[in-house]
């Protein structure tokens, strides 16, 4: 006869979750309902006085032409930064397998961007494509071509993009070589032998097989070009020349920091959250019926 466990009522599961629901209170509920709340208010640049304006934040945003332009920015920013970091990170992982000696040292050389801030690896890349001392600027300069991101709107938008794509590929690296190691050599074995080549074995076995790791690293790597490149942002561009690289969380940023639009400053950052939510369960819902687990 089959006995069934019971366990009492007890206090120790509250408090294992504890820290973990104290931190999402304290770091993301509360500040969210702050913004949510700073959005329908029309305050003070000294914090003396405030006026209950209801969605006049919000319909502001949509009638300036900037913000408008700062989704279209967002927009093919996010998509160019997740698809290159992702993509070159996956190729990367898919050649470590046919590395035979120093694969250790392949793997720390790639590894080693991840450790390094945000702010610090926009600094490196403006260093490198400074107009008048950096090195690439001055390669470029030889064949020909007269770079200058400070004058140009689309190098700018460039050059940001190569240092975020630079920034994110260990990480991606990290999560595909995991994945691609978890695969049964058998299987790969099998196919060698049944005669595919090294792109047939990656397209027809590997990358299924890596669909789960690929979905979780599309979401991550989405969040990270919404929030996580403000610092390459500012440390290359500051948003110019004239708001050409001016994307919608450093634009939160401006308009609330300098421009002291502490209202229109707090619609935008729940605009923001919103779009992030509502792209996650997209994904969430459509993308990951085409994972198989």
């Amino acid at each position: 006869m089959l006995k069934r466990v019971h366990f009492g009522p007890s206090i120790l599961p509250y408090l294992l979750v504890a820290p973990q629901i104290i931190i999402t209170i304290v770091f993301f509920i509360w500040p969210a309902s702050q913004a949510l709340y700073q959005s329908f208010l029309l305050e003070d640049a000294f914090g003396l006085g405030s006026e209950f304006v209801k969605f006049e934040n919000f319909q502001a945003l949509f009638d300036d032409k900037y913000y408008l332009g700062a989704f279209k920015r967002t927009a093919f920013f996010s998509f160019v930064v997740a698809f290159s970091a992702m993509s070159i990170a996956l190729a990367l992982a898919a050649m470590i397998d046919r590395i035979s000696r120093g694969v250790y040292t392949y793997r720390t050389l790639l590894i080693w961007p991840y450790a390094v801030a945000p702010v610090v690896a926009g600094a490196l890349w403006v260093f490198m494509f400074d107009p008048t001392l950096g090195i690439f600027a001055y390669a470029l300069n030889t064949v020909g071509y007269d770079w200058n991101h400070k004058l140009n709107g689309g190098e700018a938008m460039g050059l940001v993009i190569v240092a975020a794509v630079w920034k994110q590929i260990a990480y991606n690296f990290l999560f595909f070589v995991a994945a691609i190691h978890s695969i049964p050599k058998s299987l790969i074995e099998a196919a060698a032998i049944d005669g595919a080549g090294p792109f047939k074995r990656f397209w027809s076995i590997i990358f299924p097989l890596i669909t789960p790791t690929t979905f979780f690293l599309l979401v991550v790597n989405i969040v990270y070009a919404f929030f996580d490149t403000f610092g390459i942002v500012h440390a290359i561009t500051q948003g110019g020349p004239a708001k050409a690289t001016e994307i919608l969380v450093y634009k939160v940023w401006y308009d609330g920091s300098v421009a002291l639009d502490l209202g229109g400053s707090a619609a935008q950052s729940v605009i923001l959250m919103g779009i992030v939510i509502v792209m996650t369960v997209i994904q969430f819902r459509y993308i990951e019926r085409k994972v198989e687990y």
